[in-house]
Order: C-alpha cells, then sequence, then structure tokens
C-alpha cells in the first residue's frame, strides 16, 4: 500500500477518486469505530492519496451520522499530513453564483450534539481554532482552481448547520445578516478534528443554488443540488488533481503542531487506556 500523504474527503456527488494508480481498498478500525467507508489509497503522479466518501458510497450517511472522529483519525492513521474536503454548499451571496467554487477561511457553527473533540475522559487540550483553515492548502486551492478555468472566490465565511433539512428563509436571512457567506452540513466538526490531529484542511465548496433567501430563485431542493454538482463534478476533480501534484512539500503554517502546547493535563494522571487510545495524537508530547 502507499503511503498516503494528501487526503480527499469527497462529498456529495464525489464518491470516487478517478486516476489514481495501484488503487487498493484499505478497511481501517479505529479507536473511535468504523470510518464512512473503506479508503481507497493509491498514486496520482507519484503522490501518494487516500480518498474517503465522507457519506459513504451510495450516500447513505446523514450528516449528523458522519464518524467524524473515526475518519480523521484513520486519515491520520495512513501517514496523511492534509486533507482537502470537497463539499457542497449553497450560496449566501449574490455574487457566489450556483456552480461557483469558493475557499472559505472561516466557520460559524451551528451544529447540534456532534462529538467535536478526540480530548476528555481524563486529557484536557484546547487547539486554537481562530483560523480554521490551512492558509498554505487554501492558497494552493485557489490557484489550482484558476488553473482549471473555474470561478473561484478566496475567502469568507461557512456556516455549517445542523441538517440533515434544509433552512427555513428567516434562518436564511440571519446567517446573511451575520456576514456568512455560504452554508452547509458537513465542515463541523471535521474541522475541529483535523485542526486536533495536526493536520493541514481545507475545504473546496462547491455552490449549488442560492439557499432559500433569493426570492428570484428556486428554493433548494436535493434535485437541485446533485444536478449542480453533477455539473461541476469535472471541474472538481482538475482542481484536485493539480493541488495535489503542487509543490507542497514544506509545512510552515503550523497546522502540524497544534498540540504543542494544547494539552494542559499533568502526563502523569492520564489515565493509560486514554493514552494508548490517543497515541497517534499525542505520543509525541507525552516525554
Amino acid at each position: 500500500m502507499a503511503e498516503a500523504t494528501i487526503g480527499i474527503i469527497g462529498g456529495t456527488g464525489l464518491y470516487r477518486m478517478d486516476g489514481l494508480e495501484s488503487a487498493e481498498e484499505v478497511a481501517v478500525e479505529t479507536p473511535f469505530g468504523a470510518p464512512s467507508d473503506v479508503i481507497v489509497t493509491g498514486t496520482l503522479n507519484g503522490v501518494g492519496v487516500a480518498f474517503l466518501p465522507r457519506h459513504g458510497r451510495g450516500h447513505r450517511v446523514l450528516p449528523s451520522e458522519i464518524p467524524a472522529r473515526a475518519n480523521i483519525y484513520a486519515l491520520k492513521s495512513l501517514g496523511v499530513q492534509r486533507v482537502i474536503s470537497v463539499s457542497a454548499v449553497g450560496s449566501l451571496r449574490e455574487e457566489i453564483r450556483p456552480l461557483d467554487m469558493v475557499v472559505p477561511d472561516q466557520l460559524i457553527d451551528r451544529t447540534l450534539g456532534r462529538p467535536r473533540t478526540f480530548f476528555g475522559d481524563g486529557v484536557a487540550a484546547h487547539v486554537g481554532m481562530a483560523e480554521p483553515f490551512c492558509p498554505e492548502l487554501r492558497d494552493a486551492l485557489r490557484v489550482s482552481g484558476g488553473r482549471a478555468g473555474a470561478t473561484v472566490h478566496d475567502g469568507g465565511a461557512l456556516v455549517v448547520i445542523e441538517g440533515p433539512q434544509f433552512s427555513t428563509k428567516a434562518e436564511s436571512h440571519v446567517y446573511r445578516s451575520w456576514g456568512a457567506n455560504i452554508i452547509g452540513m458537513t465542515t463541523l466538526p471535521e474541522a475541529r478534528l483535523a485542526r486536533e490531529a495536526e493536520l493541514c484542511y481545507a475545504v473546496l465548496a462547491c455552490s449549488t443554488d442560492y439557499d432559500c433567501w433569493h426570492e428570484s430563485e428556486e428554493p433548494v431542493t436535493v434535485e437541485m443540488v446533485v444536478a449542480n454538482l453533477m455539473k461541476n463534478t469535472a471541474v472538481s476533480r482538475a482542481i484536485l488533481a493539480d493541488v495535489i501534484t503542487a509543490d507542497l512539500a514544506e509545512q510552515g503554517c503550523g497546522c502540524g503542531s497544534a498540540l504543542e502546547n494544547a494539552i494542559v493535563t499533568d502526563r502523569s494522571v492520564i489515565p493509560s487506556d486514554v493514552r494508548e487510545r490517543l497515541s497517534l495524537l499525542i505520543d509525541k508530547y507525552m516525554m
């Protein structure tokens, strides 16, 4: 099995990664259960890649049911250092049209009760989330989007709701009043967990609709989302292929040391079973 350094989490409409050489399915078990599906590893132009469909093949996992901890832990265990999330979103701004791409730089959390940390049970850790996405990976996605001929919006706030229902009109207008640019259901707690796992993480957001705030457009439907995602699939894959082979050898972003000063628990009182469960994440800080 090729060691993967880049992980791709495919969202609605993106259930496989084309073009991988020496592709192999890997069933990964984690201390947090099984991931959404088997992970496909392989190489693309010599770069090791691990692809995971967030909703499972056949799209059988609701946003609230996504085993985000298992997904991130599994990718980390395969050697992944950078994670690109592909996600369908609704637009909350006139200038972000359906079929446009967005590389957001901020998050607003409106999820309810999803497990959002690897820690607890005797270990307290507090990572910084002021800048929730890796700036280097964001920049690479923006550049690759331009090379692929996509209309790419650089920056903006992504509000993540619980779902699975779409927003009411009142909610949609509230999110607009907060300054949110796009809306989705899956980036959280994924981004929080990626930071705790010291992985670079960024989102390629595919705008599929105007949510329900736009009076001149029809309210969002599943048919509308899927139809526009199918139109954007080829562009998304071209962007991914380009960014995977970009020069990302150096990590000067600080994502890889997010836990360095985050664990506040005295090492001597961490329960042995918890230390074992979290060994992949914390061993280098246990000396």
